[in-house]
């Protein structure tokens, strides 16, 4: 388990419960034991089992966890993801915190999956964003792949991304290059990407040696396309569309050539995933 995910489950919990369950404190016997099977309630993929596992076993390690289905699987209504079994007060107390990073993760990895779908067969790749939610980048940027699309940056260290709103554009083409040099030899492990906003400039940055990703920003798909044709038979840079990407227009996008397409939308956008813990007749000790 991750050092961040861990610390991000005790916080869950500790956020949740507090000074104690009240509620099973007072209302379950101690000594009665449960099983209860989480089952998914609508179509999509499921993410988050290890996790929710982890949570379970947060609570209580004597709570032993059957894993029915893996991380990225399709589920439809009914489909049961994992079955757990101990003392139900456990059960009931790590239920919420549960289901909650399963419920988020699912709707990501869902998000994702849908996205992917649209572009098949058209070469493009569907990426994420850091528009993710704070502290749960890791989780969140998994249940991407979960879903079948890849991870942009995972923060601000592992790519340089160069938008119009850096001051280091001002200086023009010949600043941004010997940005670019300096950067390439204190940090040689970490790529370079420039934003364009009209073809003009991705004329210009086409012309930045060791460039490797370019950004069309905002452009209309005949734009995207004459950017492509403006790349010739050069490998790089390669070329990531954002900007107005959403299930209706995502496929036109990719059919322009460009290699990604950012969608802030799989983390910032998707809903939550209809998955609930269901009890039934315990017939143990």
């Amino acid at each position: 388990m991750d050092e961040k995910v861990s610390q991000l489950i005790d916080l869950a919990l500790e956020e949740d419960i507090g000074t104690g369950d009240v509620t099973a404190e007072f209302f379950v016997p101690e000594e009665r034991k449960a099983r209860a099977f989480v089952v998914a309630k609508s179509d999509g993929v499921v993410f988050g089992v290890k996790v929710a596992a982890e949570v379970f076993k947060r609570v209580d390690a004597g709570i032993d966890v059957n894993f029915m289905l893996q991380d990225g699987a399709d589920i439809a209504p009914g489909a049961y993801v994992m079955e757990v079994v101990g003392m139900a007060r456990s059960l009931l107390t790590a239920e919420r915190t549960a289901i909650n990073f399963l419920q988020r993760l699912s709707g990501v990895a869902t998000k994702a999956h849908e996205f992917v779908e649209l572009v098949k067969g058209t070469g493009a790749t569907i990426i994420d964003t850091r528009k993710t939610t704070p502290g749960w980048r890791k989780l969140e940027k998994a249940a991407v792949v979960g879903g079948g699309a890849q991870n942009h940056r995972m923060g601000l260290y592992d790519r340089a991304m160069v938008k119009d709103n850096h001051l280091v554009v001002e200086g023009g083409v010949e600043t941004l290059r010997d940005a670019m040099l300096r950067l390439k030899e204190a940090h040689p492990g970490v790529d370079v990407e420039v934003e364009a906003e009209t073809l003009e400039q991705v004329e210009a940055f086409l012309g930045l040696e060791g460039l490797d990703y370019l950004l069309l920003d905002n452009m209309e798909n005949e734009q995207m396309k004459r950017a492509v044709e403006m790349r010739g038979t050069r490998d790089r840079p390669l070329f990531e569309a954002s900007g107005g990407v959403n299930l209706d227009t995502v496929r036109g996008i990719a059919q322009t050539g460009v290699e990604y397409i950012s969608v802030g939308a799989l983390t910032h956008s998707a809903a939550a995933l209809d998955i609930s813990l269901e009890f039934v007749a315990f017939e143990g000790e």
